[in-house]
């Protein structure tokens, strides 16, 4: 038993290094995105006296996309959001090189981010903290090397967004689907320790400090579920739009690597015009109320949704993370305008809506509701409103799930070509699954459950104790089975447990 506490030390203090080196790399990341961003910014601006800068515009972009693109092509994985990368790592059927992923992603994120295309920067950041964990894990078991690698990407989402909770709760809900003490508690320890080093870095105030001081009283909340099933509808139609762009990208005589100069040429009309929208979309959630006319922000939010698709469906590194929090926000101003309107809500909780739509639309298209609660709740540093959140964050869930929505990143992994992801690893591995509460294996005896092949029982964790489990062990809601596995068969085996519990 001590041996075991050492160990768990050992593995938390390494976690908080992997937190502290994240946090490094990803605040460097985004600050050299919001530096190359605001060179760009003010190229057009400088355009509109001189139309010379042209010249230096084109060419500039140019070399973003030949550049980027080159990268993504001598590694195809440092491309997208590289969320779904992460995930087929955890699950054992995607290994990658760290380094390779580390400096191209680095690269291409700030030179695609940076230019102006509607991508986000939390994708990347969770994919370069998982690979500085991959990296810093190289010499620890298997096991502890997933441990880390899933403490890297919390730790990356937190340095992103300055939110640990949400960024340990994206990896558990959403990348690990694991709720193991081992994971959360290593995860959330390189977590804060990435937000302590970037908060010095960039200050202490949250990423989106929007005031609302204003309660949305419980006789509004039917707006709630108005919205929220508007929310599911649109979630669902940027799932079907992101899942299917390629296919259009597909018809292009381009290669495939050259993709990017598509969305670069068409965001040169779009930042001469309206630079304001240009970005991720963080500076335009914060300025919501600039714009005042109902039909300026409906034609915002359509270009928003479009142009996202576009952008990420070309290839270039970049993420959708923050663009989704972007269209909710903008989603919930255009609503709550029009109730003004009508009459039938207060002009003052118009930013209310803004802020509950971003946590609606994130739980529709992600499909990770509790993520979405703490990622606004500390994205916008206010525990104020949780519950009339926490409705709309659910309804809108819900309306996607009846609509046949599936968890976009997981169905992004699915999508990969076979041919893209390398071999499995091999040697005796171990995998954690928990035992749900509507679980088709809880109340099961082991040996009454028909378990994959090469496939061991090894340790079951039930609540603070450890049992060393005979066939007649029953599993139980809440149980943790650790597994013993061949590691060449771990993606497989973990599909068919996955599909066991259903």
């Amino acid at each position: 038993m001590e041996k075991n506490k050492l160990n768990n030390l050992k593995l938390m203090a390494i976690s908080l290094l992997v937190g502290l080196v994240s946090g490094l790399v990803v605040g460097a990341f985004r600050w050299l995105i919001g530096l190359l961003q605001s060179y760009w910014l003010y190229s057009f601006r400088l355009v509109h006296g001189n139309y010379g800068y042209w010249i230096l515009i084109i060419l500039g972009l140019l070399l973003t996309g030949l550049i980027a693109g080159y990268l993504v092509k001598n590694e195809p994985h440092a491309g997208g959001s590289g969320i779904p990368e992460v995930e087929l790592q955890l699950q054992g059927k995607l290994q990658l090189n760290w380094w390779n992923i580390l400096w191209r992603k680095f690269i291409g994120g700030i030179l695609a981010i940076g230019s102006g295309l509607f991508l986000g920067r939390e994708g990347p950041s969770i994919q370069l903290g998982a690979a500085v964990g991959q990296g810093i894990s190289n010499k620890c078991s298997k096991t502890n090397q997933r441990v880390l690698l899933a403490a890297g990407a919390a730790s990356g989402l937190s340095a992103a967004f300055g939110a640990p909770l949400g960024g340990t709760m994206f990896v558990l809900e959403e990348v690990f689907h694991n709720f193991s003490p081992r994971v959360w508690l290593n995860s959330l320890t390189a977590a804060l320790a990435a937000n302590f080093l970037v908060s010095n870095l960039f200050g202490q105030r949250p990423v989106l400090a929007i005031p609302y001081n204003h309660s949305f009283s419980v006789d509004l909340y039917w707006h709630l579920l108005v919205l929220g099933v508007l929310l599911g509808i649109i979630g669902r139609i940027y799932q079907w739009g992101l899942l299917n762009g390629k296919k259009i990208y597909a018809k292009i005589p381009l290669p495939r690597w050259l993709h990017g100069l598509i969305p670069l040429g068409m965001l040169i009309p779009i930042a001469y015009f309206v630079p304001q929208v240009i970005g991720g979309g963080n500076q335009l959630i914060l300025n919501w109320h600039g714009f005042t006319a109902i039909e300026i922000l409906f034609l915002v939010f359509l270009l928003r949704i479009s142009f996202s698709i576009i952008s990420y469906d070309s290839g270039l590194p970049g993420g959708i993370f923050l663009p989704i929090l972007t269209m909710g926000a903008l989603l919930g101003a255009l609503y709550g305008m029009i109730m003004v309107n009508l009459g039938l809500l207060p002009r003052v909780l118009i930013v209310n809506l803004v802020i509950f739509s971003m946590a609606g639309l994130f739980s529709a298209i992600v499909r990770s509701p509790f993520t979405a609660i703490l990622l606004i709740t500390e994205m916008v540093g206010s525990l104020l409103h949780l519950m009339p959140l926490a409705v709309l964050a659910l309804v809108a869930y819900l309306v996607n799930d009846l609509l046949g929505g599936k968890p976009i990143y997981e169905s992004l992994a699915d999508r990969m070509e076979h041919s893209n992801i390398a071999d499995y690893a091999d040697n005796v591995d171990q995998l954690t699954v928990s035992i749900f509460e509507n679980s088709k294996l809880a109340d099961k005896e082991i040996k009454d459950i028909a378990w994959p092949s090469k496939t061991l029982v090894r340790l079951i964790h039930r609540g603070a104790h450890d049992i060393i489990p005979t066939g007649r062990t029953k599993l139980l809601a809440g149980d943790l089975v650790v597994l013993e596995i061949d590691s060449n068969a771990r993606g497989r085996i973990y599909d068919q447990i996955k599909d066991m519990q259903k």
